[in-house]
């Protein structure tokens, strides 16, 4: 007979026990994943894959190991409990670790209201090729789209559940439903490429075939036959597909896990300011049908809507127990783990607050610098925030896109940059990170 996820939880706890852990927790995944690709209008590879997937966690006084497996049979799991607790009595101590106190568990929670579960019909794969085809055929409709690279569609399900010996025991469910294109523009030494993609937790929020296909053709034809401005101090407008990715080397500086090691740019900065007045930053693991959500984190502790940044103002760090007791602090309920990894702190769903002005208006404001719309590699100091990428987009010249740009470099100081953003309006309300274009003053641009 085939054990819940929620069974093998408590299996496992039992098997630490006799095995003579002082504490354990444990987590167990159970899931299905259903992967389709097509090229030229045929089925290229289609992938499909079911399983479960446990983790258990001891404790030998302040000592702890971890481990997993892919086989759920009583015998593997008495096995595992043996090897974790032998594990963990050569492990070093280390006098934060343990689990949480009982009064500080996640009761009561709702999972139901943060609606992470799609109940409509699992896709049939011949659905899921057929979207994918509709993607394909609507960027190869795009005069100038060459080839198409990659389309791809794909569902999954997976049921988590987490229990440990403090008297925690709690799981749900989550859907997932995507598809993406990846469309090539031009030929040999000219040819330039771009992508769209979706990803929702209900099928049927998820954006149509056809408008994916032509909005990844579309950017890709706009990077054709780019140029390098100057190298100088110019502008730069962040467009809202990547803008997140500033918000989030903020929230990489403010993990309590770098704070605790002393390696981040914003180690003194508690209680600073480091987004312009005005400017919140809030996280809400409760927002329905968000992949980011959930009702507690991976030490049993509640989520909860934090103000990360109030008027520009850092109001705290993202912490699980451990980071939290080393710090002196308490757990944010930010705890994320495996089933085969450590636990450490992540963010959930985050809102950046938006401007009043369009991208076009910024664009305006801005008059000429560099509109980004990609970004490769990345160099970023997190002891001082330098910051280094390479990027590609749209030069703007007084406030109008005048021609693509490729194969430059983007430099600046993270405080600096943070500090001045002015938001747009733009931004997406159904992506985990809701943050709108942002136009950074004054970088500086290696290009000719």
């Amino acid at each position: 007979m085939t054990l819940s996820p929620q069974d093998l939880t408590q299996a496992l706890l039992d098997a630490a026990k006799k095995a003579g852990a002082d504490s354990a927790d444990a987590m167990a995944l159970a899931g299905t994943s259903i992967s389709i690709d097509v090229r030229d209008g045929k089925l290229e590879q289609a992938e499909r894959s079911e399983g479960q997937d446990i983790g258990l966690r001891v404790f030998l006084g302040q000592r702890s190991a971890i481990v997993s497996a892919s086989d759920t049979r009583p015998e593997t799991m008495k096995t595992m409990a043996e090897r974790a607790v032998a594990m963990a009595k050569e492990a070093p101590e280390d006098p934060y670790a343990g689990l949480a106190d009982p009064s500080q568990l996640a009761q009561d929670w709702n999972v139901d209201a943060l609606e992470l579960f799609d109940p409509s019909d699992e896709p049939a794969p011949a659905d899921l090729q057929s979207d994918a085809q509709r993607v394909e055929a609507a960027a190869l409709s795009q005069e100038g789209i060459t080839q198409i690279h990659s389309t791809s569609a794909g569902y999954g399900s997976t049921d988590v559940a987490l229990a440990a010996s403090n008297g925690f025991s709690g799981g749900y469910r989550r859907t997932s439903r995507s598809m993406s294109c990846v469309a090539i523009a031009g030929e040999g030494l000219s040819m330039e490429r771009d992508y769209d993609g979706d990803g929702r937790v209900f099928q049927s929020e998820l954006r149509s075939p056809e408008e994916i296909g032509e909005t990844a053709a579309k950017r890709a034809l706009a990077r054709m036959n780019p140029q390098k401005p100057k190298t100088g101090a110019y502008p730069v407008l962040f467009d809202e597909r990547i803008s997140s990715s500033l918000i989030g080397h903020l929230l990489a500086a403010a993990n309590g896990s770098a704070i605790a090691r002393g390696a981040s740019w914003l180690l003194n900065d508690l209680g600073g300011q480091v987004l312009p007045k005005g400017v919140d930053l809030v996280e809400n693991p409760h927002r329905p049908r968000k992949s980011a959500s959930r009702p507690f984190d991976a030490e049993g502790l509640p989520t909860k809507v934090r103000q990360v940044i109030s008027d520009g103002v850092l109001q705290g760090w993202t912490l699980d127990l451990a980071n939290a007791r080393k710090l002196g602090l308490q757990s944010t309920g930010n705890a994320a783990r495996s089933v085969s990894g450590g636990i450490g702190p992540a963010t959930w769903n985050m809102e950046l607050t938006q401007g009043s002005a369009s991208q076009a208006e910024l664009m305006q404001q801005m008059g000429t610098g560099l509109l980004v719309t990609s970004m490769i590699g990345s160099t970023i100091n997190p002891n001082t925030g330098d910051y280094s990428r390479g990027a590609s987009g749209i030069w703007i010249e007084n406030g109008e896109p005048a021609y693509p740009v490729s194969g430059v470099t983007i430099a600046g100081n993270l405080r600096d940059m943070l500090g001045s953003i002015i938001p747009g309006n733009d931004a997406r309300p159904w992506l985990t990170y809701v943050v709108p274009s942002l136009l950074v003053e004054g970088l500086t641009l290696a290009g000719e």
